[in-house]
């Protein structure tokens, strides 16, 4: 059907009023639909898909209704990231007692408008990709704004077993007394003191034919009070989200196992509640981790490390892993290094370091590079009594890549496979309601091991990103319409 005149003089004038700085948008009809503008021009740490924005506009910009369309402009290279935006924009928790959404559900429906050189119409693998990636964000989202009340370590584990169920795995679980009986002094004493005990979950994707090992590790702390270094009364509320990194590996785990993966792929989850009790960690106490190492505690607020530091070291000793990634709300100095919008992305390989700030790019799940410079900062983990302390010396002094560093050193700084760190304590949420952030990113930068055709053009080793930075720089200039 061909619109009328006026209503092509109406949307006409719509465009013409829209002044973005960096967005604007404009009421059509008495408020029963918008159009909004993305920025005219967008930075080279920017994605070019203006993923932030499109999730704020979604947010601010929906007409009210139980049944709402967003049709979404862009090119082909921005679908994904675009889609994982939209879907953050529609958080699933909430325990209002007047919410209508328990009686009526809500049905958004999303269309892509697809313009550019490669305009072609997206098939069904392409549709299949975006929903499990949207859902992904939306899994990962709901178990940060689920508070451990309703979300404590017996609960993740619950949702870890939905997962392998509807994947046909498995989980491996280790937990409680048989932590510390394996050597996981790390898991087990930041969650030895909780009501709920402590416990490394596994679900491992083994498919024929691969021809290398992947393991993503993720922080899973489901409260953090900070320990007996406890926190005040102002940073302490918010420590729900401590599980984010956690989280979004089990989002991403489902959503690329589903989209076919060719290569061994395990999520490791470092689950514990950093509780105050009688048998809590003290500072002075010693714990000798997975690897073998012994750690002095002198901040049982420096928590996450502990339990990641044992997650890693299980990925290469017991996973055989070639490449090990690690995800989590690590340090508060993240937000002061790269920022509320950008990960922080630390690396032994260069090459990696490079992949993940592309990767967030083209999902928009945006990273920047933390220094990484082992020889002249893991002198602040010295301790005088064991082979370690696990927080720094001078709080001063690169803060967030130390606290990687720390990671690192129970892998080996000589360890010969890849190592990346990816710090999202910022960006796991905007405002009081979770992000979902780090599942795009995850499956962007493994892209080449899927067999989907979508994720194989986000990823930064793949030839659709693989482009110089002047063509990137130029991509992000363009204005689009949402």
């Amino acid at each position: 059907m061909c619109p009328a005149p006026g209503d092509i003089q109406i949307w006409q004038a719509a465009v013409n009023a829209l002044k973005p700085n960096p967005t604007d948008s404009c009421p059509l009809y008495l408020n029963h639909a918008v159009v909004a503008s993305l920025p005219f021009r967008l930075s080279r740490h920017n994605s070019p898909s203006a993923a932030h924005f499109v999730s704020r506009l979604v947010r601010s910009c929906m007409p009210g209704g139980n049944n709402r369309c967003i049709v979404m402009v862009c090119e082909r290279s921005e679908v994904f990231a675009s889609a994982c935006a939209i879907a953050r924009a529609f958080p699933i928790f909430s325990r209002r007692s007047s919410s209508s959404s328990r009686t009526e559900k809500k049905h958004v429906t999303v269309e892509f408008l697809i313009v550019g050189q490669d305009s072609s119409q997206l098939d069904a693998s392409d549709l299949k990709c975006l929903s499990n990636a949207a859902d992904g964000v939306q899994l990962a989202a709901r178990i940060v704004d689920t508070p451990c009340n309703e979300m404590n370590t017996d609960h993740f584990l619950d949702e870890i077993k939905v997962v392998g169920s509807e994947l046909g795995i498995t989980p491996v679980i280790i937990r409680g007394e048989e932590l510390k009986q394996k050597g996981f002094g790390g898991i087990y004493g930041v969650g030895k003191a909780a009501e709920h005990p402590p416990a490394l979950a596994v679900l491992s994707h083994k498919p024929e034919g691969a021809t290398q090992t992947i393991a993503w590790v993720g922080k899973g702390i489901v409260y953090d009070t900070g320990g007996l270094s406890i926190k005040g009364k102002t940073t302490m509320p918010g420590m729900k989200r401590d599980c984010g990194g956690a989280a979004a590996i089990l989002g991403a785990f489902r959503a690329t196992v589903k989209q076919g993966f060719n290569d061994n792929l395990h999520a490791v989850f470092c689950l514990a509640e950093n509780s105050v009790g009688p048998t809590a960690t003290r500072p002075d106490d010693i714990h000798t981790l997975y690897s073998g190492k012994t750690v002095e505690i002198n901040n049982t607020d420096a928590e996450g490390r502990l339990v990641l530091a044992d997650g890693v070291a299980y990925a290469s000793k017991d996973l055989s892993a070639d490449i090990v990634l690690d995800m989590a709300t690590l340090t508060g100095a993240q937000g002061i290094s790269t920022g509320k919008f950008h990960a922080a992305v630390m690396s032994n390989s260069e090459q990696w370091e490079a992949a993940c700030v592309r990767a967030g790019r083209s999902s928009g799940d945006l990273a920047h590079p933390l220094v990484y410079c082992p020889e002249m900062h893991f002198s602040e983990f010295t301790s005088a009594v064991a082979d370690m302390k696990n927080s720094v010396a001078d709080r001063e002094n690169a803060q967030s890549s130390c606290a990687g560093l720390f990671i690192n050193s129970h892998l080996g700084f000589d360890w010969p496979g890849v190592w990346v760190h990816v710090d999202i304590a910022s960006p796991v949420h905007a405002g009081e309601r979770a992000t979902g952030f780090g599942v795009a990113l995850l499956m962007a930068l493994f892209g080449q091991a899927s067999d989907d055709g979508l994720l194989k053009r986000v990823s930064p080793l793949g030839a659709a990103t693989n482009m110089p930075d002047e063509q990137m720089e130029q991509d992000c200039k363009r204005r689009r319409l949402v």
